[in-house]
Formats: structure tokens, C-alpha cells, sequence
């Protein structure tokens, strides 16, 4: 059996899923909120300056503190089955389906958030490896429980879990620096859908 390890949001989707489920998650009162006391670090994060990962952070715990888990759930579960399926690539789809078809193992290893990828990759039957957001009893805190799934904890999650010499070949789907750890992996690593050899 061969694996397959693909990123999710710019990979697989045409945009990023993770910005979109923000805003569908989001009411009226905690968006506003949101823009208000994130709009400086968004400046910072546009110029350079703030990390992606510390700018996701900052936008999920504001986005996310205080907030039900069955109240996520549901919108989590509404997300994966009305609006991802509209962003999906087409040669993601087709690459996806050609290692099912086969029977690799498919794995998602992504920065998006397990309250929305968990329904999707469930329905599709693959493995996923994501950022989880930590609960306490019915509500979020905001936290992420194992940290931003994204460089160097692509690779780390991935080699947590599977002990990829158990595979005969490895693969890897990628379209940022974000994603270049996790390539390393790989027997054929592909980035924006090109193959990656000099890595």
C-alpha cells in the first residue's frame, strides 16, 4: 500500500476554507467584534510582519472562545456538506481518486480546523491530520490542543501517526513554504500540482 498526504486549503480547494468557515460560523455581533480587535494584526499579517500561524491563532481564539460544541458541530457538519464540495479542484478530485482507486491511504494534513475537516473526511473515508481546537466540557476555549498543523508540525503529526517505511511509496500534495516539511516526506512530491524533485 502507498500513502498519500495532501494539504487541504489551496491544494485540494480553489481558496482558503479556513478564512471562509470564520465568516459562516461567525454571528453577527462576535464578526464585528472580531474585525474590530483583529484588524491590527491583520496589518501586520499583510505586511510581513505577524506569522500566518500566530495570525490564525489570534483569528480562531476570537472566533471560537465561549462557543458550544453542538452548535459547532452542526455548523461544522453544514460546511463540509454545502459549501466545501463547491471549492474542491478538479484535479484534486481526480488525483484523490486515482489513490483511492488503487488503495492508497489518503491523508489530509492541513492547518484548517477539525471542526468542518472532521465531516469532510469522514464522508470521503480519508485519514485526516488537522489543528484541533481544545474543549472544556460543552464549549471551546479557543486554544488549539496540539498546536498550528503547518510547517514543521506537518511532518511532525505525519511521523507521529504513521511509520511511513510500512508504505512502499510515498506521496505528497502541497502549494505553500507551509507545506515544504511535510514534502520532504515524500517519495513524489508534487507543489501547485507540479513535481517538486529538488526540495
Amino acid at each position: 500500500m502507498n500513502i498519500a498526504l495532501f494539504d487541504f486549503d489551496g491544494t485540494i480547494t480553489t481558496t482558503d476554507m479556513y478564512s471562509k468557515f470564520l465568516h459562516f460560523s461567525g454571528s453577527k455581533p462576535r464578526s464585528i467584534i472580531a474585525k474590530l480587535v483583529l484588524a491590527p494584526f491583520f496589518i501586520l499579517y499583510k505586511i510581513g510582519l505577524l506569522p500566518s500561524t500566530n495570525m490564525r491563532r489570534l483569528a480562531s481564539y476570537t472566533a471560537f472562545v465561549g462557543r458550544r460544541i453542538d452548535e459547532l458541530n452542526v455548523l461544522g457538519k453544514r460546511y463540509a456538506d454545502e459549501v466545501i464540495p463547491q471549492f474542491i479542484r478538479e484535479e484534486a478530485r481526480n488525483k484523490l481518486d486515482w489513490h483511492v482507486k488503487y488503495g492508497d491511504k489518503v491523508v489530509i494534513v492541513s492547518a484548517s480546523l477539525d471542526i468542518y475537516l472532521r465531516f469532510w473526511c469522514a464522508q470521503q473515508g480519508f485519514d485526516l491530520l488537522c489543528s484541533e481546537m481544545e474543549v472544556r466540557g460543552d464549549r471551546y476555549t479557543g486554544f488549539y490542543l496540539h498546536g498550528d498543523c503547518t510547517g514543521a508540525n506537518k511532518a511532525k503529526f505525519v511521523l507521529g501517526k504513521y511509520d511511513l517505511s510500512d508504505y512502499q511509496r510515498v506521496y505528497a500534495y502541497g502549494d505553500t513554504k507551509e507545506d515544504m516539511e511535510m514534502l520532504k516526506l515524500a517519495d513524489e512530491a508534487y507543489l501547485e500540482w507540479q513535481s517538486h524533485t529538488s526540495i
